[in-house]
């Protein structure tokens, strides 16, 4: 990992909330992450520091022109808020269709345990 790369890992500090049933029914989990060093309650924690490190745009909104399959992946939601390479984020995933379980999946190590291997 170069000297830039190295900078913008470490500025990540990421809280994550995550409603099994969805907000509002029922209980919900909760984990904060930090990377460079890897830090926080999540699982996996220098594992998931990796992912993120490679992804271009892991908490980008669907495109509104976006043509989605009518898909349903359950009712879990997530928020995740704090920085990313040292910028805010403020990031709501869900399983409503296609792309939103597309999103939900680029992310997933961030939702350990949430979604059993019966409701993929």
């Amino acid at each position: 990992m170069n000297l830039l790369a190295a900078i913008l890992v470490a500025s990540t500090s990421l809280n994550i909330t995550v409603w099994p049933n969805g907000e509002g029914n029922g209980g919900k989990r909760t984990w904060t992450l930090r990377c460079a060093p890897a830090a926080g309650t999540l699982p996996q924690r220098s594992s998931a520091c990796r992912q993120l490190a490679v992804l271009k745009a892991p908490f980008a909104q669907v495109r509104k022109d976006m043509a989605c399959t009518q898909i349903y992946g359950g009712p879990q939601e997530a928020l995740v808020t704090g920085r990313f390479r040292g910028r805010p984020v403020h990031a709501r995933f869900n399983r409503q269709d296609g792309c939103q379980l597309g999103r939900w999946n680029r992310v997933g190590f961030l939702f350990p345990g949430v979604v059993s291997a019966q409701s993929r």
